[in-house]
């Protein structure tokens, strides 16, 4: 009876009553005494009833999928394994909220309160709302400084994206770590756009996380790196810098760079040699940047290689050498 279906299965018996008054399983049998009672074949139903609600199904659809034999219990499973992934979506959202409010330290429900009321705005549909948040919020709140980093690493508008990495400018060498660690993030995106950030915020600091990155298996960021280490005065960066004129990777500040390490360290010649070195075997396209390259570089040694490029083969680079030869006479 029902006292004991209940006692046994663990299911209550205010739920079995409710099964039964909604048709999905009834005691088909009755005792000596009138009573209805359970058969073993209502058990069965009642714990498929079970399983079926344990993977999410209303009660509606255990109905169907159990009294309608051309149900398709694949198409059960698809669905339920995609309202699965929308749940759990949703919790990991939950989850990347309530992290980032944490990570803002705050000591008080005010604190907490703003930064949620940041967190939903830079997480907007509207574009122009993302914007007005990175705008508007003051860089003296360090409750906002992990919700404005993440959302920079996320934004696919440019325009947002500039305004985000304005607001990181102003909070500076607070936010380098944090960018530091994106520049290893599996996502392609979330490095490059590191990357312009901690072009953004051009402190020493963050100089020194880029050009600490040479070795980057990452090409984007390790042409990045080889600028930077080159804007910090390591003379040791020449060649890569040559190298990316060459290659025709970031050649024009490739070049500028090279042009102020020649001045800077006094290397006007070691550099020369480097870029003659290049010319030997290239194309034309490569040896026509290499030429324009030169004209950043002071002293005769460059001059004398400039008189050697007249000559070449090559129009274009012929050209270009006369001309910034007569620069500098």
């Amino acid at each position: 009876m029902i006292g004991e279906v209940s006692q046994r299965s663990g299911i209550s018996a205010r739920m079995l009553r409710h099964y039964d008054s909604i048709g999905l399983v009834s005691p088909s049998g009755r005792t000596s005494g009138g009573y209805r009672q359970y058969s073993a074949e209502d058990v069965r139903r009642l714990f498929q009833v079970e399983a079926l609600r344990s993977l999410g199904l209303s009660l509606e659809q255990v109905a169907t999928a159990l009294d309608d034999l051309s149900y398709d219990p694949g198409e059960v499973v698809d669905r339920l394994v995609e309202r699965t992934r929308e749940r759990r979506d949703r919790e990991e959202e939950l989850l990347s909220r309530l992290s980032e409010v944490r990570a803002s330290e705050p000591t008080a429900w005010a604190d907490v309160l703003r930064t949620i009321a940041l967190l939903r705005s830079l997480r907007a549909a509207d574009p122009g709302v993302r914007q007005r948040a990175a705008l508007t919020t003051a860089p003296e709140d360090g409750h906002a400084t992990e919700a404005l980093v993440q959302a920079a690493l996320s934004e696919p508008e440019l325009n947002v994206a500039g305004a985000l990495f304005w607001a990181l400018a102003r909070l500076g060498d607070d936010v380098v770590p944090a960018l530091a660690d994106a520049l290893d993030s599996p996502e392609p995106e979330r490095r490059h756009r590191a990357l312009d950030a901690l072009a953004k915020i051009d402190t020493e600091h963050a100089r020194s996380v880029v050009a600490a990155a040479a070795q980057h298996p990452d090409p984007i960021v390790r042409v990045r790196a080889t600028v930077a280490r080159g804007v910090r005065g390591d003379a040791t960066a020449a060649p890569g810098l040559i190298a990316l004129i060459a290659e025709g990777r970031d050649d024009v500040a490739a070049s500028a760079v090279l042009g102020k390490l020649a001045v800077r360290l006094d290397r006007a010649d070691e550099i020369v040699d480097g870029i003659r070195e290049a010319l030997a075997g290239s194309d034309g396209a490569s040896r026509h940047r290499l030429t324009e390259a030169l004209a950043e570089i002071p002293g005769d040694a460059a001059t004398t290689l400039l008189a050697e490029l007249t000559g070449d083969p090559a129009r274009q680079v012929a050209l270009t050498a006369s001309f910034i030869l007569s620069q500098r006479r």
